[in-house]
């Protein structure tokens, strides 16, 4: 398995890191925003993706980015910026969530020292809230290494694929169980990292000990 897939390992976790970073990058200003300015309709607009099936927006990103930027839609940054979109919706979720954990009186403080909304959310409530962005990133990144439905919808049919599609051709295709068990092993130690750098990095001593 690993002289087959060696490099199917490395594209995947290519495309789940840079899908969950560009999901971040998108969602933490934005959610930093409403946080600070309570816009419903907004916060609503930016749920949306949550309710969308898998299959619908791998289907519209490929039909959407084919006519202006054929080479994108099957390559890895098209199929990184479907996950995004998809999982869009589920970080505002949690990271509206976490920000609104924060005390008003945080932002009060710093808004009487003539803070913005964007320092608010770089100074005040990311870092308030980093260890629930934590479990966020680690919640999205294991769902973008297990994604099936986008992948397939979206990739060439040739060269480096995502994890679960070569599961799916060795299991359904092939029967070949033995190999599809070790790929899914794999993707379960690559979603135990995700996870174990957030309890060795990021939880306090205290917590830690009791997790354990």
């Amino acid at each position: 398995m690993w002289r087959l897939y060696l490099r199917d390992v490395f594209y995947t976790l290519g495309v789940a890191a840079a899908g969950a970073a560009l999901t971040f990058a998108l969602a933490i200003p934005v959610c930093g925003w409403l946080r600070a300015r309570a816009f419903g309709p907004v916060e609503f607009l930016l749920k949306v993706p949550l309710f969308v099936p898998f299959v619908v927006v791998g289907h519209a990103l490929r039909v959407f980015l084919s006519p202006w930027a054929p080479g994108l839609a099957g390559s890895w940054t098209g199929i990184a910026v479907a996950l995004a979109w998809k999982h869009l919706g589920l970080a505002a979720l949690l990271l509206l969530g976490a920000f609104r954990a924060v005390d008003e009186s945080h932002l009060e403080a710093a808004r009487n020292v003539g803070a913005g909304t964007a320092r608010l959310t770089k100074d005040v409530l990311v870092p308030m809230s980093a260890p629930s962005l934590a479990v966020s990133a680690v919640l999205i990144f294991s769902s973008m290494l297990a994604s099936f439905s986008i992948p397939l919808m979206m990739g060439r049919g040739g060269g480096a694929q995502m994890l679960m599609i070569d599961v799916y051709y060795r299991f359904g295709q092939h029967g070949d169980f033995e190999t599809a068990a070790a790929l899914g092993v794999v993707g379960y130690l690559m979603a135990m990292g995700a996870a174990l750098v957030y309890l060795r990095r990021l939880t306090p001593p205290l917590q830690r000990r009791s997790l354990r």
